[in-house]
Parts: C-alpha cells; structure tokens; sequence
C-alpha cells in the first residue's frame, strides 16, 4: 500500500513539473531577444507596430516594425520611445473605433435592406392573394 502511494506520488509530481515546463519551453521557442540596439531613430510616419521583448531575455527592448517590415530593438529608455509608442496607439485606436463604425453602418445597411426585402415580400403576397379572390 504504501509504494502504492509513492508511486502515485512520483507520477502526480512528474506531471505537475511537465506541464510547467512546458509553459515555459513554448515561451523561450515564441521569444525574440535582441542582441544590442540600434541607434536609429526610427521615423513615427513608417513604423506599423511594435512589442516588447520577452521577460525571459537578457535585455529588455521595444521592436519597432516599419512598412517594409524591418524590425528596430529600441532601448526603452531612449527620449523618443514613449512618444513613438503614443504615437502608434493612437493610430491603432483610431483604426479600431474607424472599424467599429465600418461595421456598425454595414451591419444596419443589412437590417434595412432584410426590412425592405420583407415588406416587399409582403405586398407581393398581399397584391397575389387580392388578385386570386378576384379571379
């Protein structure tokens, strides 16, 4: 009964360190770690997004990608930085609530034109039924 137990207790520990690990072996193959920084101060009007670095790397860094797709490890603590990513978020704000606004008038676009169909399927049943009474 009782290697029963340690037994059940290995195979019970063992799972709990697998799972963990796991987690932890999916964020180092996702990360993307830069090596140094570039000192280019990267234009506002071309860069598209940007994200931070993994916990897990050495240095913390902000990557800036541009239009073209070039990717910029920024030190965070550059002066321009925070602007930039003010910048960015505004901009991706704005598209989102513009996307809201696409969608919302679509969406009420369709609910007249379904309202419209209905009430001409109705007076053309109503104009069918008049004319079969009359026949």
């Amino acid at each position: 009964m009782r290697s029963l137990m340690c037994l059940l207790f290995l195979v019970i520990f063992c799972s709990v360190q697998m799972t963990s690990s796991a987690n932890l072996a999916s964020e180092v193959a996702n990360s993307r770690c830069c090596g140094e920084f570039s000192n280019v101060k990267v234009p506002v009007k071309l860069v598209t997004s940007y994200y931070w670095t993994s916990s897990i790397c050495g240095r913390r860094a902000i990557v800036f990608q541009t239009i073209a797709g070039r990717k910029f490890c920024i030190d965070p603590q550059t002066p321009w930085v925070k602007s930039h990513i003010e910048t960015v978020d505004k901009r991706t704000t704005a598209t989102k609530s513009n996307a809201k606004k696409t969608t919302v008038t679509e969406s009420n676009a369709t609910q007249t034109s379904a309202t419209e169909s209905t009430s001409a399927a109705l007076t053309t049943a109503a104009t069918a039924k008049t004319q079969s009474l009359t026949v």
